[in-house]
């Protein structure tokens, strides 16, 4: 039985069953404790916990999952992955196990045709009520029903919460499989096959460890399909199941080697099949490679991926054809898939170029360091050579420490740990600490007491509300008085809370005693809006009635910012194409910043293109209006959403004319043409895929029309032309500069000819060799090696140390003569060794090598270093 089938078999079931089947949501869960979304329950836990009540208490849903917490697995064993697809049936306070268990027996017996006497189950160890069910209503023998401990058969949602017991059931690949003698259900090896677990939610635990039982017991299970696909199709491993298996065939093919030939290659070719699968769904998620967080997941997994491929020999992009194959594979299942492959494609060839360079500078400094560790009779790489590799040259710590082990070498890892997070919390205390977690859960309290705030700012500028809560010093006081600073809670508000990008309001409240300016306004919990500001006079309490008004000249502005980023992100979609995607933006009454998916930077037509064809929609003044409507009618219409963002059932779409629609929730103008006209300011990169319009409107636009003339009319009395003839003057000038560039150029090269023949003359013999060693003043590195390629040219017997330092740093050059390559002088090992006196690092050839730092008063202390090693090694 194909996956697919079984995916359809299932849902039909639990269908069948008074179940709303509902769609997998995104690898990027709402939950905020959680990173990635690692089981089908993720999008429930506000069910589960009782945050919120579901429209349906009988649920099932397909699962797209990600876990790394057995990375090291993959490809080790039969059934661990990093990406899989889980399928479950939950209940919300409605069945429980005498339903449950026995329509799990029934959908795999009769509706997949598992042989029973294949199956066996498993509970905790006090759970007889699973028992007698398991025996008395599903018909298993008893000597099938195996009772676990706490580690296996007992689930809990962290320290505190909704907990349970849990039963599961197994497959029994055979005895010829067995690890031993006392080999048995609960075994981590791959005879037995955990293909369903269902947890029955019973207890709340407390912060005490106190466990007690919940007015409402639910039900969640999971159950593994690329597991039970192997079952079903017969297979020992889940790579040997439909999906995963076309993908390894795929990798085998296009790399030359074949499959189940060689352990080494098969863990390799296993581990890009399933990356593959798994950084394709991630960035159709909405992840983008980084260096924190889910970016850091994605961009880990996809470097795995590259160099398990460089492994089986492939030294060019391969990954994008790859993801061609998953979207073939899976773009029935998951249609968003095959609408994005374009995009997934250019972010993974771009990621994978670029670290291919990265992978092949670092494996050169790597393998120095290796040969250094293994010449010393060391045993592992310490920890501030590792840390040297990953944040000088970019090699993430888990291939450095594959590729020591590989060696039988280790790497000091806890002290890494210690080294990255030093620099993490120099970085964050750079940046200001962040709000705290008490602060938070005062809001939180208020929300649970008040409810949502009413938001009226689409409409109305001012408004009279009540004062329903004050926060002073991160604690509900009563009453605040002059001079103090506070966050108000209002029962209904005209200030937009900061969110979508969009800047929080500013203005005042007033009340009969007291006025607060208010300074920004944003939600510390969702649905809840804090007011931040001072009291400058006089005294307010919690109660009062209170009269709410923004600053309606800065929102005037902040909208006209807003609306423009809708515009911009039109434009550049016709301009660059349909992938690009917005990534992110920020909104306030100065400028507008559009962050966007697209692989290159933009030429100066192109930009010049967008911006015309935004101002032009500005002056055609199209109306703009906002609505509410489902989720599901949006995106049918075409309305855009932000690339990753997540959504309620309910959104609010914004339309521009008839060209423009997409889901945002800000502030915006009546019509286009309230924008007057913008000015794009900037464009660059932030990240790898990802660039930056910056721009200006309105008022801001005829702001820096101005500056611009005034800058203008500076550099034409300066210039002593006008504005027609600026150009030729400019072009003039530039020419005068190169000529002087290349008489600057042609004195240093024949005062570095000089300065060669200097230090020829000064050279001391040693043996073969004639040692040349010094340090010049303020050269450029590359300046260094003219003056070394030219005593090279004079003297074939040359073994040249030379330094020098300039504002960038120190820069040392250790090299050899034609006579004396292949002998037992070893350029890059020397300098190496000499750039600890810099603090820096290098590496090269063994007859030219280099070295920076920062460090420049150790200069000379690293040239005699060098010229003391040559003249040992000479010697």
């Amino acid at each position: 039985m194909k996956s697919a089938a079984i995916r359809d078999k299932y849902l039909r079931f639990f269908e069948e069953r008074g179940h709303t089947v509902v769609p997998g949501s995104s690898l990027v869960p709402d939950e905020p404790s959680l990173l990635l979304t690692t089981a089908g329950m993720v999008q429930f836990i506000p069910y589960f916990r009782g945050d919120r009540r579901p429209e349906h208490t009988r649920l099932a849903s397909v699962q797209r999952c990600l876990r790394t917490t057995d990375i090291d697995k993959i490809g080790h064993t039969a059934r661990h992955l990093t990406f899989f697809e889980m399928l479950g049936n939950f209940s919300v306070g409605d069945y429980y196990k005498q339903e449950v268990i026995p329509w799990a027996w029934e959908f795999v017996t009769k509706e997949l045709g598992i042989d029973p006497a294949s199956l066996w189950v498993s509970i905790f160890l006090d759970d007889d009520e699973a028992f007698d069910i398991w025996r008395n209503l599903a018909g298993v023998p008893e000597h099938r029903i195996v009772r676990l401990g706490e580690e296996e058969n007992f689930w809990s949602m962290g320290p505190t919460g909704p907990c349970g017991p849990c039963s599961e059931i197994h497959y029994d690949f055979g005895p010829e499989l067995a690890c031993g003698p006392d080999c048995g259900v609960g075994c981590d090896c791959d005879r037995f096959l955990e293909i369903w677990n269902l947890v029955f939610m019973q207890y709340n635990r407390d912060e005490a460890g106190e466990m007690h039982p919940l007015p409402k017991k639910n039900i969640d299970t999971g159950m593994g399909l690329e597991r039970v696909a192997s079952v079903l199709q017969n297979v020992k491993t889940n790579f040997e199941t439909d999906v995963l298996k076309s993908l390894i065939e795929q990798v085998a093919e296009i790399s030359g080697v074949a499959y189940k030939q060689e352990a080494r290659t098969d863990i390799s070719l296993k581990i890009v099949a399933d990356h593959t699968r798994a950084i394709t769904f991630m960035i159709n998620d909405g992840i983008l490679p980084g260096n924190e967080g889910r970016g850091y997941v994605l961009r880990r997994l996809l470097r795995r991926a590259v160099r398990h491929g460089r492994i089986l020999g492939l030294d060019r992009a391969f990954l994008p054809e790859l993801v061609e194959t998953v979207v073939k594979l899976m773009g029935t299942a998951y249609e968003d898939v095959g609408k994005n492959e374009l995009f997934i494609k250019e972010i993974i060839k771009d990621e994978e170029d670029r670290f291919r360079n990265t992978l092949k500078a670092g494996l050169v400094v790597l393998d120095g360091f290796l040969e250094d560790v293994a010449t010393a009779g060391a045993t592992a790489i310490d920890a501030a050579t590792a840390f040297k590799l990953y944040d000088t040259y970019g090699f993430p710590l888990e291939l450095t420490v594959e590729i020591a082990a590989e060696q039988g070498l280790g790497v000091d890892e806890s002290g890494f740990a210690a080294l990255t997070e030093k620099a993490r919390q120099t970085a964050k205390n750079a940046a200001g600490m962040e709000r705290g977690e008490e602060e938070q859960g005062v809001f939180a309290k208020i929300f649970d007491e008040a409810g949502p705030t009413e938001f009226l700012g689409y409409k109305d500028i001012s408004l009279t509300t009540v004062i329903g809560a004050i926060v002073h010093n991160g604690t509900v006081v009563k009453k605040a008085t002059s001079g103090e600073d506070v966050e108000i809670v209002l029962g209904q508000t005209p200030f937009y809370a900061e969110l979508g990008g969009q800047v929080g309001d500013t203005g005042t409240v007033k009340t009969d005693t007291g006025v607060i300016d208010i300074s920004w306004t944003y939600p510390p919990v969702r649905g809840l809006t804090a007011h931040r500001g001072k009291v400058v006079f006089g005294n307010v309490i919690t109660g009062q009635p209170a009269t709410a008004a923004i600053d309606n000249e800065r929102r005037a502005a902040i909208r006209r910012n807003h609306t423009a980023t809708h515009l911009v992100h039109w434009a550049l979609r016709m301009v660059l194409g349909e992938h690009v995607r917005q990534g992110g933006s920020h909104v306030d009454e100065h400028r507008l910043r559009f962050d966007f998916t697209h692989g290159k930077g933009l030429s100066a037509p192109e930009l010049e293109h967008i911006e015309l064809l935004v101002n032009k929609k500005i002056l055609e003044n199209h109306p703009v209006r906002a609505y509410t409507t489902s989720y599901k009618y949006a995106t049918e219409s075409g309305a855009l959403a932000l690339f990753g963002e997540k959504y309620g059932k309910n959104v609010r779409v914004l339309e521009i004319g008839d060209f423009s629609r997409e889901l945002c929730g800000g502030t915006h103008v009546a019509r286009s043409g309230d924008i007057g006209q913008i000015r794009i300011t900037s464009e660059s990169s932030v990240g790898s895929n990802l660039r930056r319009i910056e721009a200006v409107t309105g008022l801001g636009a005829l702001r820096l029309a101005h500056q611009n003339e005034v800058v203008l009319r500076e550099v034409e009395r300066q210039l002593k032309t006008n504005i027609a003839g600026l150009p030729g003057r400019v072009e003039h000038l530039l020419r005068e500069q190169k000529t002087l560039e290349r008489d600057i150029a042609a004195l240093q090269s024949r005062l570095g000819s000089s300065e060669a023949a200097e230090l020829v003359t000064g050279g001391t013999p040693a043996g073969p060799a004639l040692i040349i060693a010094g340090v010049l003043p303020n050269k450029s590195l590359d300046q260094l090696r003219a003056v070394v390629d030219e005593i090279r040219n004079r003297n074939g017997t040359a073994a040249i140390v030379l330094g020098s330092s300039t504002a960038d740093g120190a820069n040392l050059i250790v090299a050899f003569g034609s006579v004396l390559d292949g002998s037992q002088l070893d350029a890059a090992a020397i300098v190496r060794q000499a750039a600890t006196a810099i603090d820096g690092g290098g590496g090269g050839r063994r007859d030219l090598a280099q070295a920076g730092g920062k460090k420049t008063d150790g200069l000379a202390e690293a040239v005699e270093t060098a010229r003391k090693e040559i003249a040992h090694r000479l010697a």
